[in-house]
């Protein structure tokens, strides 16, 4: 028999860590352990801010709103320190893979760009294949299947994200299901990197574009309109432009949101006026994903349990919300159904239909469960 809760209170943490889940936008160099960290800058002689958890925690601002995504990724200048060898790839790889699967997430696709890990020497192939040794590694202890986004960098160069582009290619179907669009958004507009999407989209491999988190729908627009992406990362300033918003919905474009990172930068004031409820009831394939499992200090079950408690979702919403997120996979059209349906089937035999848990006041204020310790943290 189902195990029932009482609807009239919260739900705990617990459940959410018991759903079959996706992560759909994650990025590998935010996403290490504070222990890997450590023990990669020893072994070699890697300089770092701190050499405690507790002290590198607060150097990276692990789960601090700092404000603005140009503050915010500055801690990735600490990580991509202990990034640098094929060895600490396949690390950081295979553990991403490991803690994800220990809450129940059984498919992640995992970005990162691998002209940031070449300051060693290394070569981007190898750079690509040892990342994908982890990730294979990983589904063969744990069961848990993922797959690569290779990045370009917006605030980099146009012809450093060709390159990255043509890696893409070179990979497709070898693990690298998409390419995509990172870095700095404001003043970095995506059309000074159509040279790299206009190659990708002619070896149709799919294509995912941070918009819209730093900068307004006209971001958004781009992405779609100009650079041809099939999935939005963030999105949050989508509501500002009723008429795009709709196309969104229309044509299935799925949200990449990522709602505990987007305080952190301050793309939006909280998480109870973050924009993810209006899409969703509004009928938009939105997905919940952690961005940085380290710096935003989070999991996907944490995510959508704030999205529970702090936002009024249900649970039959925080079910829909899955759900897309197996939908909007860059899986093969027979390998997601297959998934959709055995998760389906386990997610129906998980708690019971339920209306949002919310009062005349809106959302009930519930304090957040403590901070995340890295495995082995004291």
């Amino acid at each position: 028999m189902p195990r029932r809760y009482d609807f009239s209170m919260p739900l705990p943490l617990s459940l959410f860590e018991q759903l079959p889940k996706t992560d759909l936008h994650v990025h590998l160099d935010g996403s290490l352990r504070l222990e890997t960290i450590i023990e990669l800058a020893e072994s070699d002689g890697v300089e770092l801010p701190a050499r405690t958890p507790d002290a590198l925690r607060r150097a990276l601002h692990c789960g601090e709103n700092t404000g603005s995504l140009v503050e915010y990724l500055k801690a990735f200048d600490i990580t991509l320190r202990v990034m640098q060898t094929e060895e600490s790839l396949r690390r950081v790889a295979y553990e991403l893979c490991a803690d994800a699967a220990r809450e129940n997430v059984r498919y992640m696709e995992v970005r990162y760009s691998p002209m940031l890990h070449t300051r060693r020497g290394l070569r981007l192939t190898a750079v690509v294949e040892a990342v994908l040794a982890g990730l294979m590694e990983a589904q063969k202890d744990f069961g848990i299947l993922a797959n690569v986004i290779i990045c370009g960098i917006r605030n980099i160069s146009p012809e450093s994200s060709l390159e990255m582009a043509q890696l893409a290619v070179a990979y497709k179907n070898r693990g690298v299901v998409a390419f995509d669009l990172a870095g700095a958004e404001y003043d970095h507009p995506a059309k000074h990197h159509l040279a790299a999407f206009q190659l990708v989209r002619d070896n149709n491999i799919n294509v995912t574009i941070h918009a819209g988190e730093a900068y307004g729908p006209e971001s958004i627009h781009q992405a779609i309109h100009v650079c041809g992406a099939h999935r939005i990362g963030h999105g949050c300033r989508l509501r500002e432009d009723g008429d795009l918003l709709h196309y969104v919905n229309d044509h299935r474009i799925a949200l990449e949101c990522c709602p505990s990172s987007n305080v952190q930068t301050g793309a939006v004031r909280d998480l109870a006026s973050h924009p993810l409820k209006l899409y969703h009831d509004l009928g938009l394939r939105v997905t919940v994903n952690t961005d940085n499992r380290l710096i935003t200090d989070t999991t996907v079950s944490r995510e959508l349990w704030l999205c529970h408690t702090q936002m009024g979702l249900g649970l039959d919403d925080i079910k829909r919300i899955v759900t897309n997120g197996f939908k909007a996979a860059f899986l093969p059209f027979h390998v997601k159904q297959a998934l959709l349906r055995r998760v389906t089937r386990e997610l129906e035999s998980i708690g019971a239909p339920s209306e949002p848990v919310r009062d005349s006041l809106g959302p009930p204020s519930v304090e957040p469960p403590p901070r995340l310790q890295a495995p082995g943290a004291s």
